[in-house]
């Protein structure tokens, strides 16, 4: 378990705005409506370096009320070429009452967790911001623990287990808000895109290949987002950034893209409000 607190917020965007939310709960968050106010995303284990880089966050919840989530997951190979992404929008003072019930979770705490013994899966991150600072739990292996993994004491059991039901409490908002708070969902329209990029190869499965699709974007690979890395990223943007989207709806993971008359891989991740472009892909 790890617990960090800063002054800044997390990855908060760029843009100016009015206040953040204010009411009778938890501490106004970013100014910027832009800004990350809570938070929860998975981050390392062991998955293949494009996953990492790509993975959207479980929840994220804004400083103007926007909500952005993971939406209805497809089970088919090749998956879909983009992830699916909602938004939804709620009141200022109920994204207090979020931050307050995160707080009131154990996120800010320097509750004891453990560590089960299981290994080579994710962490869950929580992220909460407000006028105090922003304060940062990564859990180890939060579900597995909670499930009945060995090395963990019953104390740390029932903590992880509240953090547990804060997820579910973050991801049903309608459950835990009431309907007439939330608005309907929708897809999230990104602005851009960032894509990873890797030399295609042939499955070795003898599933046929995805036909050739020319890219749109910038010229592939592009530059590492991160030191160490062997993946390429791009950011694409304005009409690259729309010729991409309406291609991507008719391709999938598999899918070979031409650029510079070689076939590449790529793994898309619609940017959110909060994110610039590949430098702020999450690389642990």
């Amino acid at each position: 378990m790890v617990l960090l607190l800063a002054a800044a917020c997390a990855r908060e965007g760029s843009g100016a705005g009015d206040d953040g939310p204010g009411g009778s709960g938890g501490d106004p968050g970013p100014a910027d409506p832009n800004g990350v106010v809570l938070r929860v995303e998975h981050v390392g284990g062991y998955v293949a370096p494009a996953t990492r880089l790509t993975r959207v966050p479980i929840v994220t919840i804004y400083a103007d009320g926007r909500v952005i989530t993971e939406g209805p997951q497809i089970a088919i190979y090749p998956g879909p070429a983009l992830p699916s992404l909602q938004q939804q929008r709620i009141p200022l003072d109920e994204v207090d009452r979020l931050i307050a019930q995160a707080q009131a979770a154990g996120v800010g705490s320097a509750a004891d967790l453990g560590r089960p013994s299981v290994t080579d899966m994710p962490s869950t991150r929580f992220t909460v911001s407000s006028k105090t600072g922003t304060e940062v739990l990564e859990v180890y292996a939060l579900s597995e623990g909670s499930q009945g993994a060995g090395g963990l004491t019953e104390a740390q059991r029932t903590a992880r287990t509240e953090l547990q039901k804060l997820i579910t409490v973050l991801t049903d908002l309608a459950g835990t808000l009431g309907p007439d708070k939330v608005e309907a969902a929708k897809p999230y329209q990104a602005e851009a895109v960032a894509a990873v990029a890797i030399p295609w190869q042939a499955d070795d499965n003898g599933i046929a290949a995805p036909p050739e699709v020319a890219w749109p974007g910038p010229a592939l690979p592009g530059s590492p987002p991160a030191t160490g890395l062997d993946q390429g990223c791009v950011d694409v943007r304005g009409a690259e950034a729309t010729a991409l989207l309406g291609a991507a709806a008719k391709a999938n993971a598999r899918t070979p893209w031409t650029s510079g008359g070689k076939r590449w891989q790529v793994s898309l991740r619609p940017l959110l409000p909060d994110e610039a472009g590949c430098a702020d892909l999450p690389v642990d």
